[in-house]
């Protein structure tokens, strides 16, 4: 293999491939990225076998041949190279390293065979659709913050995925995360194709890499799936993920309906002042109370090792007052991804979940279970 590419070229690619690769890894070709060049182009390609990030950059190919290198390694020297220099890469007579070379700059890396490396791609998809990124980049960005960490509960760790009927009747596309403890849907109209799908629960990792693939792209989505593995297609980019073998549990029975105690208050002075009481907490996950009464709310927390605090903010409320509490950092986690300048609570008991909505959003809500105080 000789190739020689533009390094702004090379480094947005790996860019974008080498944070699948794990830091340590005990399958050492795991710890590669797969160079195959053929065709006036580089293709690159790595995986930690349940994800797999493939890219496609414009390069002068003088010999075809694939072979791969330690990914991190490669991105660190690419990265450092300055901008505007050509890199040549090519391969030794036997396979075993890979040279690089950059202006007067030259590395010699390790390399183990193409032969070696595990193909995730593998298997038909038989759902395909496409989507506006930005739209898909909504449901993630808003409902990743609830996906659970507790990995003995598997089936929470990701975002489930399928097709329904809305509030109104309509075909959604809705992605719903919870950790237990709290609860995010968000509901996008379905494109063409989406009807049909199976459900299934995207994992986090691909879930974060997804979004930072569309962070840096304008390109529509293309989404291919299977009962067990999801293809999404943006640009030049293909990420590949394993879905979770999981059951996500039925979450329309935790979220409330009825509830007659309506508080409506400004999203950002509420935001602030829970971001300022929970200042004396020694963690994020103390609770702040609030004191729900006519025209009003009283944020307050209190932390025997350093002191208390309060704040009061106005507010649109007109049933009978009410002291609940929640957790800080789950509060400030919702705030923060409601676009309204309005945000509703439906209230019921202190023991009770809530419901929150961006203001007259119906897209959106999330759901809040109490805490003691």
């Amino acid at each position: 293999m000789r190739v020689t590419l533009e390094r702004s070229a090379l480094v947005k690619g790996l860019t974008h491939v080498h944070r699948v690769v794990e830091r340590r890894n005990t399958i050492p070709i795991l710890s590669n990225v797969l160079l195959k060049a053929e065709n006036g182009s580089l293709g690159l390609r790595a995986t930690d076998l349940d994800l797999e990030v493939t890219e496609t950059v414009a390069a002068d190919v003088a010999q075809p041949g694939a072979t791969t290198v330690p990914a991190h390694t490669l991105y660190d020297i690419v990265r450092k190279l300055p901008e505007g220099a050509q890199v040549s890469l090519s391969s030794s007579d036997d396979g075993t390293s890979v040279q690089l070379e950059a202006g007067r700059a030259k590395f010699t890396l390790q390399a183990l065979p193409e032969a070696d490396f595990p193909d995730l791609t593998a298997g038909d998809m038989d759902n395909r659709f496409t989507i506006e990124a930005g739209a898909f980049k909504r449901l993630i960005a808003k409902t990743q913050f609830a996906i659970s960490t507790e990995e003995t509960r598997y089936y929470l760790n990701g975002i489930f995925l399928h097709c329904t009927d809305g509030d109104d009747g309509a075909k959604v596309l809705r992605a719903v995360a919870t950790d237990g403890h709290r609860l995010a849907r968000v509901d996008i109209t379905a494109p063409d194709g989406a009807d049909g799908m199976p459900g299934i629960i995207i994992p986090r990792k691909a879930v974060a890499e997804i979004d930072r693939l569309i962070e840096t792209s304008d390109s529509p989505l293309g989404i291919e799936l299977s009962d067990s593995k999801i293809r999404f297609t943006i640009g030049a980019v293909v990420l590949t993920s394993k879905l979770i073998d999981g059951t996500f549990p039925d979450y329309t029975r935790v979220i409330p309906s009825g509830h007659d105690k309506i508080l409506q208050v400004d999203t950002r002075s509420f935001e602030r002042a829970v971001d300022l009481v929970s200042t004396v907490s020694s963690e994020r996950g103390r609770a702040v109370k609030l004191s729900v009464g006519d025209g009003h709310v009283v944020l307050t927390v209190n932390n025997p090792d350093s002191g208390t605090a309060s704040e009061e903010i106005t507010a649109a409320y007109d049933a009978e007052p009410i002291d609940i509490g929640f957790n800080a950092r789950y509060l400030l986690d919702i705030a923060g991804q409601l676009e309204s300048s309005e945000a509703r609570f439906e209230l019921s008991d202190p023991g009770s979940p809530t419901l929150v909505r961006d203001g007259d959003d119906a897209s959106a809500l999330y759901v809040l279970m109490p805490m003691r105080v």
